[in-house]
């Protein structure tokens, strides 16, 4: 049985390959956080850089919200918000990121991004859906993708993280491009159709969201890093498909 959002025999795509003599593209990751702070950060800044370089990208991880200015954003081709929670930006730098969306720049969120902003309606927009609540502890669950690239012929994955519900099903907002199981695990509030991961386009931009990368364990984890390749690629312009 070949897997949802794969093609029998197919493959994750290669890497795309910077033409000679280009720039590579630049990804900013933010990690601020006002709230929960998770002990993965490091990890996914880690995991971010490697997945990056074998991309031919560039990674700048900041914590400073002061790089979301006008022109501290032109610099870069994505924005990654890895676990940021709650308000991280004022009102002039949030001006500065909606114009930036806006005029074809591209998002990734992972995780508690979706816990971020909540006062903030344009962002809740961007990254599809705001976290509501989880299960206590991790869940043990399969990733179910709708779209492919990721996992190979016949390849499954199982996940052992923290599984979020959301404040509202996202999927008639955004492309999903994988789901959760609800009945291999207690405590999940959405149902049959449980999307973790999505992407879709607000205006000339690009923003891709996964909610799964709770525990440090998941950066070391080869299909969780071409998910985030996936995101990645999206996100900066370098790939249409998500």
């Amino acid at each position: 049985m070949v897997p949802a959002g794969c093609a029998r025999g197919s493959r994750p795509p290669p890497a795309p390959q910077m033409a000679p003599g280009s720039a590579p593209l630049r990804i900013l990751v933010f990690t601020r956080t006002s709230g929960w702070r998770h002990d993965s950060i490091p990890d996914a800044i880690a995991a971010l850089r490697g997945i990056a370089g074998e991309l031919g990208m560039e990674v700048v991880a900041t914590e400073d919200a002061t790089a979301f200015s006008p022109a501290s954003l032109a610099a870069y081709d994505a924005v990654v918000f890895a676990s940021t929670t709650r308000d991280v930006l004022d009102e002039g730098q949030q001006a500065a990121f909606e114009a930036y969306v806006r005029d074809g720049g591209g998002y990734l969120g992972i995780h508690a991004a979706a816990d971020t902003e909540y006062d903030w309606p344009w962002y809740g927009e961007l990254v599809g859906a705001w976290f509501a609540n989880h299960p206590e502890g991790l869940q043990a669950t399969q990733v179910r993708f709708e779209r492919p690239g990721v996992l190979v012929e016949g390849e499954t994955w199982p996940v052992i993280d923290e599984i979020y519900n959301y404040r509202r099903n996202p999927r008639h907002r955004v492309q999903v491009i994988a789901t959760v199981d609800e009945t291999s695990y207690e405590g999940g509030t959405m149902g049959d159709d449980h999307p973790i991961a999505w992407c879709h386009r607000p205006g000339r931009g690009r923003a891709w969201y996964t909610g799964l990368g709770h525990t440090r364990e998941m950066y070391a984890d080869p299909r969780f890093r071409r998910h985030l390749a996936r995101g990645l690629r999206f996100a900066s312009g370098a790939d249409a498909a998500c």
